[in-house]
């Protein structure tokens, strides 16, 4: 007799709530927090997401060369890449602008205190947000080298070069390409085996990253920007619930069944704030919901840096919150130029967790807009990066239905699923 095993979804909000119980009993403990921290949960949550970063680039290169090679060619590549991004820009500005009109109704920073907020240090990642231009952007997603690139983890650069090689393989003779297929097949298949090994480690991974942040912040230092948080919540259930399932809708699509299919993804993106984390549990969850490979190997990798609607949207609601913090008042004028900025700067960004602020911190510079109002948005972030990650993720899942749609290839992709095409765990 089988004992009946707790669903992932479960185990990861039983992490959850773990963590957030541990982490706000180390935070009245400050003589045993730092160690606890450095040596047990610091470490817990940072092998889940080293784990899940270490794979995501093999998958992503075989899938896309496989998917070129064995099926596509490069006039419908080209369609698809051009559909995709068109897609991708218009969704991530229509965010953006959601965002500056829900700041300007809401209000999130008017009535704070500066008094009240606590300054928090952050430490920006190397790869600066400046310079997004977008012949910039254009010319960094050619690798120089792309060992180096693929070491580095630059999904961009990696997609490119798949591409390029998944067409050469594509015009060789079936004798040589047969077999060059027919083993990335096999390092797909493998690696994705690799991910339901590395998805039964999340919810510990999950416990742990969660009770840091909840240990060294605690509740306390959350009052005083309890506005902004709650603004950035209704903001992103706004955008959802209206604008997504809008989209949706015009395609035919429903929302909340393709939410119910990845509802585990979902929370884990919430849970880690990474939506790397996802990736390639996420592609292989839309391949079960009837998208081709071909399409989703090429439309959620490329989605990860160009079509981050969470962050287009918080990064609205940011800049207007510190204007707002320092009585800045931000004409139509200057709102509109900053969508173009935003537009830009959010196009590019890595998919772990903190790298906002870096795409933040461009922005401000560009409006003249004190960079020190990210140190007082820093301390609670944790708790608007986790919706905006999940927001993330759902955007990328759409995105490959709605490109299914616009290429006739949704027969399967609006209906849903069946218990018997859920890959087991």
């Amino acid at each position: 007799m089988h004992t009946p095993r707790i669903a992932l979804v479960w185990q990861i909000m039983i992490g959850l709530l773990a963590g957030i119980a541990i982490g706000a009993l180390l935070h009245q403990l400050p003589e045993s927090r730092p160690w606890l921290v450095d040596n047990l949960l610091q470490p817990a949550g940072d092998i889940f997401i080293k784990l899940m970063k270490m794979i995501v680039v093999p998958i992503v290169f075989a899938c896309m060369v496989v998917g070129i090679a064995g099926h596509g060619d490069g006039k419908s590549l080209g369609r698809i890449g051009a559909r995709s991004l068109g897609y991708f820009f218009c969704i991530t500005t229509l965010a953006i602008i959601v965002g500056l009109v829900l700041g300007n109704l809401l209000k999130p920073g008017a009535g704070t205190e500066l008094s009240s907020l606590h300054a928090a240090s952050i430490t920006l990642p190397t790869s600066s947000g400046a310079g997004h231009s977008l012949g910039q952007i254009i010319v960094g997603i050619i690798p120089d080298n792309v060992i180096s690139a693929m070491a580095q983890g630059s999904l961009l650069s990696v997609l490119f070069f798949a591409v390029m090689f998944g067409l050469g393989v594509a015009r060789l003779p079936a004798e040589r390409k047969d077999p060059v297929i027919a083993l990335l097949r096999g390092v797909s298949d493998a690696m994705f085996k690799v991910t339901s090994m590395i998805m039964a480690y999340s919810p510990i991974g999950v416990f742990g990253m969660i009770a840091v942040t909840v240990a060294n912040f605690g509740f306390g230092s959350l009052l005083p920007l309890a506005k902004l948080i709650m603004v950035s919540y209704v903001s992103i259930a706004f955008f959802v619930l209206v604008v997504l399932n809008l989209v949706a809708r015009l395609c035919g699509i429903n929302l909340f069944a393709l939410m119910r299919h990845i509802k585990d993804e979902l929370i884990l993106a919430f849970s880690t704030a990474s939506s790397a984390s996802v990736m390639p549990q996420l592609m292989k969850k839309l391949e079960t919901y009837g998208v081709s490979p071909s399409l989703v190997s090429f439309v959620v990798p490329v989605g990860y840096s160009f079509n981050l609607d969470g962050a287009s949207l918080f990064l609205g609601i940011g800049t207007l919150f510190v204007a707002q913090l320092y009585g800045i008042d931000l004409s139509l004028g200057d709102q509109a130029l900053l969508v173009v900025t935003m537009v830009l700067t959010s196009k590019g960004a890595a998919g772990v967790p903190g790298f906002m602020f870096v795409i933040l911190s461009a922005t401000l510079a560009s409006a003249g807009l004190p960079l020190e109002g990210i140190a007082f948005i820093a301390g609670v972030y944790r708790l608007m990066e986790m919706p905006t990650t999940a927001l993330n993720v759902l955007g990328n899942a759409l995105a490959p239905l709605v490109i299914a749609k616009w290429e006739g290839r949704d027969a399967k992709a609006t209906h849903e699923p069946s218990a018997k095409n859920v890959p087991s765990r």
